[in-house]
């Protein structure tokens, strides 16, 4: 269909996604939505940017709402939305047909994320198999996700020098959403884990490389030099739950076949907790988080 349009229009919609979108997970679900939404108006006979009109994308939007979540709804007409803005200033387009079509309603009143209290948090880490080289990793990004509240992408975003020693501490800088960093304090539980990943994946004279990689070699027991995806790490999560009796496959949490990875509540402060920590912890977004007690 943007092949047919023209070659404007094909440099229009690449420049969408390229240069218009900046945040790479956006881009990705952006991607998707629109993909689905081009893939079902060719199916019916749409091949023309032109021809695309309010009740073709209002129809659309009310079958996705009979197989996906309301969130998941929104987010592809809002994908869909910004797509006919963007071809509209390149005069690609001449009326965007999604404005008008309004969205599920969604209300978030309680969250559906299995939470675990202090007691299972330990569980989960003491469950850990840490006689290989995977299982110190695997400890070490959910202790991380543990202590320091840290959305799954700034943890996995850090690099091997974005664990620092300041004073008598050590540190830790995770890379937020619009360029933010947020610095620190390590728990000493934490420091105690990365300590025993870092020096068994021999990383301590390395730099700005990922800290935090997937696997390769035989069998997939070597760390390789990419950066673990979030995919991974949540299937890693998921997995490691499942193994210390956490989660069951027939959860209302895990029966859709995407199964939620746990949240650790904090249950208990320490006095002993530096304050800027505790200030990090209170601004810790809810969202892929693992939250955890202090004692």
């Amino acid at each position: 269909m943007i092949a047919g349009a023209g070659e404007r229009a094909a440099l229009r919609f690449i420049d969408f996604f390229t240069a218009h979108i900046r945040n790479p997970n956006t881009r990705a679900a952006y991607g998707v939505a629109v993909r689905g939404f081009v893939d079902w108006l060719e199916m019916r006979g749409l091949a023309e940017v032109d021809a695309i009109r309010t009740h073709h994308v209002s129809t659309y939007i009310e079958t996705l709402t009979r197989s996906y979540s309301a969130p998941t709804v929104k987010q592809h007409l809002a994908a869909i939305r910004r797509l006919f803005d963007w071809l509209i200033v390149g005069q690609v387009a001449d009326q965007n047909p999604a404005a008008p079509v309004r969205g599920p309603s969604h209300i978030v009143k309680k969250g559906k994320t299995p939470v675990l209290d202090g007691d299972e948090a330990r569980k989960l880490i003491d469950s850990i198999d840490v006689s290989t080289i995977v299982g110190l990793r695997d400890r070490a990004l959910i202790a991380l996700l543990i202590y320091s509240f840290a959305r799954i992408s700034a943890a996995l975003q850090m690099n091997v020098d974005d664990y620092y020693p300041q004073g008598k501490r050590w540190w830790v800088r995770l890379h937020e959403k619009g360029g933010k960093q947020h610095e620190m304090p390590a728990h000493h539980l934490l420091e105690h884990y990365l300590d025993a990943y870092v020096t068994a994946a021999g990383l301590a004279a390395e730099k700005n490389v990922p800290l935090f990689r997937t696997l390769g070699g035989r069998g997939r027991k070597q760390l390789t030099a990419d950066r673990l995806t979030r995919q991974d790490a949540r299937r890693m999560i998921v997995r490691r739950a499942r193994n210390a009796g956490l989660l069951s496959r027939g959860s209302p949490a895990t029966a859709s076949g995407r199964p939620a990875s746990p949240s650790i509540c904090s249950t208990a402060g320490s006095s002993s907790t530096p304050s800027r920590w505790r200030r990090m912890r209170a601004r810790a977004r809810p969202s892929f988080t693992i939250a955890a007690t202090t004692r």
